[in-house]
């Protein structure tokens, strides 16, 4: 007869993915790991594999979440203006215990770098998700008049996206809501 499993796949991967945004992947031991996802070594091989698999599926999953949170403030009824200020905005909003714990992806992108090809696929897919969403924003701006005729799309793309990086990183460096939410501001302004 199987072993019912003792604990939540779910709880458990998002623990994981808690202590890998803390501490990256080479801080983070197994034996963290396993306090914080409160499940036993063999647990954590039969579910999920060794580490680097455990990783990479958090990985995968933090972005998914991540992106649909974003993509989902970008969609709505209002100007493109409007929904791109609502994303920047909805990120600095964040209550101060999550926006202090570490961005994945970037954490990943700034471990790994080009190093690792499992995750460099992972975070390009996430950077062509965020890029497509942004692109399909501002090109209804330029459209609508919100945005400057002549802006450049893809450096509006780039822009954006690296403006939500930093302010995640500053963020993590303990920038305040207020802060943040200036940085939002000043980078809606470029789009004008």
């Amino acid at each position: 007869m199987a072993r019912h499993k003792e604990f939540e796949r779910d709880e458990a991967l998002g623990a994981a993915i808690r202590v890998f945004s803390d501490h990256g992947y080479e801080g983070t031991s197994t034996d963290h790991l396993l306090k914080a996802m409160k499940i036993s070594r063999q647990s954590m091989y039969d579910t999920f594999g060794d580490k680097r698999s455990l990783y990479l599926e958090a990985l995968r999953r933090y972005n998914a979440d991540s992106l649909a949170r974003i993509v989902a403030d970008l969609k709505g009824d209002r100007s493109a203006l409007g929904s791109i200020e609502a994303a920047l905005v909805a990120f600095a909003a964040r209550p101060e215990s999550e926006a202090s714990r570490g961005c994945l992806g970037v954490s990943a992108i700034c471990e790994f770098g080009r190093a690792d090809a499992e995750v460099a696929t992972l975070t390009d897919e996430a950077s062509r998700i965020l890029s497509s969403s942004l692109e399909s924003v501002i090109k209804a701006g330029i459209a609508s008049g919100d945005f400057a005729a002549d802006l450049d799309i893809m450096a509006a793309v780039h822009f954006l996206g690296a403006t939500l990086s930093g302010m995640k990183v500053s963020a993590r460096n303990g920038a305040s809501p207020e802060t943040l939410t200036a940085i939002a501001h000043m980078a809606l302004k470029s789009l004008t």
